[in-house]
């Protein structure tokens, strides 16, 4: 017989709260049948109700001290996290941020072991279940919305007021959109999400060339990393090299800013490929997008996009970059440009998102869990029994200044 871990689904919250689930009501029930312990705690703030568990017979209890396995979405606060326990959820301190140092040493000092979803990982380094697709998708809506709101040329509801997707596609049939260009980049999970969405909505796709030649009324165009870097002695793309080598390419992304209404950003950023454009360019007259939706949302300095200068929020969604100042103003003022850079786009469609990634979880990651050892949950452990895990030893030192 397998043996799985007794496994609680945490309740989500950190500020603002985040109202997806890493397991849906049926997901969890239909674990149960197969004996596995899983319980869930209560809560007021997810898309899916407490009711919606128990009608399946799912079991609500507060006190989940006595379960092996705590599974979540966002960070935990650092004064609910539990001594010794073993933790699934994004954590993001991987990347040294320095938001969440705290938290990266209150991992250590409590004994924890931390997997965090976005290292996990097949044989060949391809991330094995994420939330980018649906970022993507929120991204471009939201995109497409700040744009409408903006300048007024037609109506768009947010994604957040709608019940789901399928609702989302009944609006888009109806939409009137006008002349209005849109350069996408990235072409992983995120790029399709957002793709899909500009194409729902109506607008035509043209590869690279055909858009900056000006053919369409409406169009996109998604661009692969070849389609805005390139090496800054003229040597011939290579993608390989450019991953492990961003710092020898410069951005060739000029020709689309000037030819673009909105940016959609969807790359994944390593800190070493060159930013798409400075603030400088910014300022410059032929600078012609209006609004930014950076859906990577890496926080400037640090960041692919100058002007995201910190996360917006769903109750807040957009506001303004002066690229005079640097600063951000209001949104929607004449002469700034629009920036959406919401850090947990998913939450607007929740139950579609949470619907997917659970599935995910429980077909290509809970397995894992049963395993003797397993070289998925290797990899993606930050922390094990409070010491750094074997592949994150290079966070001595930020783990040290927190």
């Amino acid at each position: 017989m397998t043996m799985y871990p007794s496994i609680a689904v945490l309740r989500e919250e950190k500020t603002p709260p985040d109202s997806r689930v890493p397991l849906t009501p049926p997901q969890v029930a239909e674990l149960r049948s197969r004996g596995i312990d899983i319980v869930v705690q209560p809560s007021d703030c997810r898309a899916f109700k407490d009711q919606e568990y128990t009608e399946l017979g799912v079991p609500l209890v507060e006190d989940i001290t006595d379960r092996d396995l705590l599974i979540g979405v966002k960070e935990v606060p650092v004064d609910k996290l539990i001594d010794g326990k073993t933790y699934c959820f994004f954590a993001h301190v991987a990347k040294e941020q320095p938001y969440n140092q705290k938290l990266m040493r209150a991992f250590l000092d409590k004994g924890i072991t931390h997997i965090d979803y976005e290292y996990l990982t097949g044989d060949h380094g391809r991330r094995l279940i994420a939330f980018g697709y649906w970022a993507g998708m929120v991204g471009a809506h939201n995109a497409v919305w700040t744009y409408a709101q903006r300048t007024g040329a037609f109506e768009l509801p947010r994604l957040q007021d709608l019940y789901d997707y399928a609702a989302a596609k009944e609006v888009y049939a109806k939409l009137d959109l006008p002349p209005l260009r849109i350069v996408l980049t990235g072409t992983g999970r995120v790029g399709q999400g957002a793709a899909q969405v500009l194409h729902d909505m109506g607008f035509d796709r043209l590869g690279p060339k055909d858009y900056l030649s000006g053919m369409g009324k409406s169009v996109f165009t998604q661009l692969h990393v070849k389609n805005y870097a390139r090496h800054a002695e003229g040597k011939p793309f290579d993608k390989d090299h450019f991953y492990a080598h961003g710092e020898e390419y410069e951005s060739a992304f000029a020709p689309y800013m000037k030819s673009s209404d909105i940016f959609i950003n969807g790359i994944f950023w390593d800190g070493k490929a060159p930013a798409f454009f400075t603030a400088e360019e910014m300022t410059a007259p032929d600078f012609n997008i209006e609004v930014i939706g950076d859906v990577t949302c890496d926080i400037a300095p640090a960041a692919s996009v100058p002007s995201t200068l910190f996360a917006s929020t769903i109750a807040d969604p957009v506001f303004g970059y002066d690229p005079v100042s640097g600063k951000a103003v209001a949104a929607h003022a004449p002469g700034t440009i629009d920036v959406m850079s919401i850090d947990n786009l998913p939450s607007e469609l929740p139950r579609d998102a949470s619907t997917a990634f659970g599935a995910i979880f429980v077909e290509k990651i809970l397995p894992e869990f049963a395993k003797p050892k397993s070289a998925i949950l290797r990899r993606a452990s930050v922390t094990v029994k409070g010491e750094l895990g074997p592949h994150f030893g290079y966070l001595s030192n930020y783990a040290k200044n927190s």
